[in-house]
């Protein structure tokens, strides 16, 4: 078994360095520091058992660690949960790592096959430590990067066999991080379709407790993220720990309390999921996971690593940048449309003065249409009886719109689920053996439908064939790439990352040939919102919950980890599908216009003419605030589990723009109107407010402002500007 232990090193360190600086990475014989701005992370050798010992990862020191208490040094009286898990070739799972060198590199080299984040040598620099088990000859290396300015270390663990026999790695953790003796508080997202990315904290008690995923994706069920906190840490400070695992399959996450009080926490595959064969030669690699390290709070923690994943990240040219308004047709129409009755649609949009026009579900297959969703999955051809002369004509006639008051022509994109078939498909009865199956068991349908098996390579071919044969029938410059049901019946349990290691290649091919295709992952909502998918897609559909009350706990939860910018947020008809909750359209507007890419759900006929007549102010409202949401900080003010009042401030990167979004849930009667303080300005500087009112940044932190609303579901959104 592979045990961390903790003890004492003694190491010179410096604050304020950037990645090209000696100081980011510090090497003293076999001690070693990675240095952020704000952060230290530190290790060391122990000289007489070749063990790695964590020794600090927290806020910069400078000069010697203070001597631990030897007691606390656990050694093979650890028992808690290990980060790596051999089966060797005799079967005995017992490993012995040790260390054996390391390798100093400038920048950050890629993964094979897996996603993760990327810089050139002024952002990043990379230590990587060989260990070795010279009874079993596997080789562990451990790949450290350290991002300065963000207060980031990714970390990824590679297992090479380097013995005659055949080895089967059982449990593999990506990161493996000890926490001395304190009290400590863990945060999760969970939740279910529908309600995704809700906040949970909980004390971390002894013995283990985690969350993870079995479904073969990140799923709705748990996020890969979590969070260690003190617990007296709130969302503007104290200290917080964030880790985000850069993966969209089934994933582990347990922190574990152990006798003696001292804390683990672990994240990586799910080894319930894993059982990966390796014979001589061959190597797994772990999937990357980010870790961020805050004084200021879990709003600190976030920032950070939103800043990250919107610059070295995201591979989309869209990252910051061009996310037109848009109209997607499944909420107004579902499968009951033809071209005639798209295209107008696509009119109506245009008149409202969206600027990209999405076809949803139902508008292929031939021998099998995709009238419902019984049908046609796999088989990505136009349906003849709904687009007799192709999807072309279709495209050129909408691309030809001009939005209302403006020479901007629509956009076009499309709705695909190509990881899915439906058995009544030509393509499932002429490649049975293409999905996911487990031998003669039953193969479960959910949706109707079955999943591919995207870890054969002539399935993946099929993926990449099909799409690029549809975006280079027409002018289509978005998807819309969706996964509606998770993973049942499998050959294997090594099937999972064959998968992911499948897909990332499929997404990597059609994202690289088509950059100018503007790419949104979905999954029935979130169910694949990770940071896997965002390598390659810069906008992810948050929920199908497009209730806007549900979507202000989903976005902000979703927001620990994830950039607003990768936010898909649309504005919905009402009374709301999922909810039945009927809600003014100003507040249904301004919590969409809090994601990245702002659209519309909704037939315009089919609303009511005060509705109708507000959209274009909104619409023209979501381009104005856009910028700052794709690239500004986020202030998460107030949280809807905590208060009534839920608000939040973005800050351009510069520090020159801001905009409150600033909501009432509930009624305020016959009572005082409470304040709103800002956070993230400049305490010196003065501020005007809605092009009105000029106040310091001190007093609008300090004091702050306040909105009265005489109703229910009361929305305000404020701009400031600094003088």
């Amino acid at each position: 078994m592979f045990l961390k232990r903790t003890v004492v090193a003694g190491l010179v360190l410096v604050r304020q360095v950037t990645a090209h600086d000696s100081n980011a990475i510090v090497v003293d014989g076999t001690s070693f520091a990675l240095n952020g701005q704000g952060v230290s992370y530190l290790f060391h050798v122990d000289n007489t058992t070749g063990d790695l010992i964590n020794d600090h990862f927290g806020g910069s020191v400078t000069g010697p660690i203070p001597q631990r208490d030897p007691s606390s040094d656990q050694r093979l009286g650890d028992w808690r949960t290990p980060a790596v898990r051999i089966r060797q070739t005799p079967g005995y799972t017992v490993s012995d790592f040790q260390y054996h060198s390391f390798e100093r590199k400038s920048g950050k080299p890629e993964l094979t096959g897996l996603p993760s984040t990327f810089g050139d040598d002024a952002d990043v620099s990379t230590l990587v430590i060989h260990l070795y088990d010279k009874y079993s000859d596997v080789a562990a290396d451990l790949t450290y990067s350290i991002f300065p300015k963000y207060d980031t270390i990714t970390r990824s663990v590679s297992i090479t066999n380097k013995g005659k026999g055949n080895i089967t790695v059982e449990a593999l953790a990506s990161m493996s991080v000890d926490f001395p003796y304190e009290d400590l508080d863990m945060i999760s997202l969970s939740g279910d379709w529908a309600r995704e990315a809700h906040r949970q904290r909980r004390s971390v008690e002894y013995g283990l407790q985690g969350f993870g995923s079995s479904v073969g994706y990140s799923s709705h069920l748990h996020n890969p993220f979590l969070a260690i906190v003190d617990p007296t840490t709130t969302e503007s400070s104290g200290e917080a720990w964030g880790f985000s695992l850069i993966y969209t399959g089934s994933f582990s996450a347990s922190v574990e309390k152990g006798s003696q009080g001292f804390t683990r926490a672990l994240i990586g595959f799910n080894p319930d999921q894993l059982s990966w064969p390796l014979a001589p030669g061959e190597t797994l690699t772990s999937p990357e996971v980010v870790s961020v390290y805050s004084k200021d709070g879990i709003g600190g923690v976030s920032r950070k690593l939103h800043r990250l994943y919107r610059n070295n990240l995201i591979k989309s040219k869209f990252a910051t940048s061009d996310r037109p308004p848009l109209l997607n047709s499944w909420e107004g129409l579902g499968f009951d449309y033809n071209q005639s009755t798209i295209e107008q649609l696509a009119k109506q949009s245009a008149d409202l003065g969206v600027t990209m026009f999405v076809l949803d579900d139902g508008w292929f297959g031939d021998k099998y249409p995709r009238t419902d969703d019984n049908a046609g999955l796999g088989d990505w051809v136009p349906n003849p009886a709904r687009f007799p002369n192709g999807i072309a004509p279709v495209v050129e006639n909408i691309t030809a719109l001009k939005a209302a008051n403006t020479s901007t022509a629509l956009r076009f994109g499309i709705w695909m689920e190509p990881e899915m078939v439906n058995p009544n498909s030509s393509l499932y009865r002429e490649h049975p053996d293409w999905v996911l199956h487990a031998g003669p068991y039953p193969r479960t349908e959910r949706r109707n439908q079955l999943v591919l098996n995207v870890a054969l390579p002539e399935v993946q071919e099929f993926i990449i064939e099909s799409v690029s044969n549809i975006l280079n029938s027409a002018n289509i410059s978005y998807v819309k790439w969706d996964n509606n049901r998770g993973m049942h019946e499998t050959p294997s349990p090594t099937t999972d990352h064959q998968y992911m290691l499948g897909i990332y290649k499929v997404f990597n091919n059609l994202t690289t040939q088509f950059p100018d295709v503007l790419w949104k992952g979905c999954a029935s909502g979130g169910g694949r919102f990770d940071a896997g998918v965002m390598q390659y897609f810069p906008q992810i559909w948050t929920s199908d919950d497009t209730d806007a009350v549900e979507r202000i706990t989903i976005q902000l939860g979703t927001s620990l980890a994830y950039p607003p910018s990768a936010m898909g947020a649309h504005l919905s008809a009402v009374p709301n599908q999922q909810t039945g909750r009927t809600i003014p359209v100003e507040f249904r507007g301004h919590v969409a216009m809090m994601g990245g890419s702002f659209g519309l759900e909704l037939d315009p006929a089919k609303i009511s003419e005060e509705d109708k007549a507000a959209l274009p102010g909104l619409i023209a409202l979501a381009k104005k605030v856009n910028p700052l949401i794709l690239k500004g900080d986020q202030y998460r003010l107030s949280l809807p589990e905590d208060s009534n009042w839920p608000a939040v401030l973005f800050i351009s990167e510069d520090g020159a723009q801001a905009v409150l979004f600033y909501f009432q849930i509930n009624p305020l009667i016959n009572h005082s109107v409470p304040w709103v303080k800002l956070q993230g300005l400049d305490p010196k500087a003065i501020y005007t407010v809605d092009g009105n009112q000029t106040y310091a940044g001190s007093t609008l932190m300090n004091i702050g402002l306040q909105f009265p609303f005489s109703t229910n579901y009361g929305s305000k959104v404020v701009f400031f500007e600094k003088q």
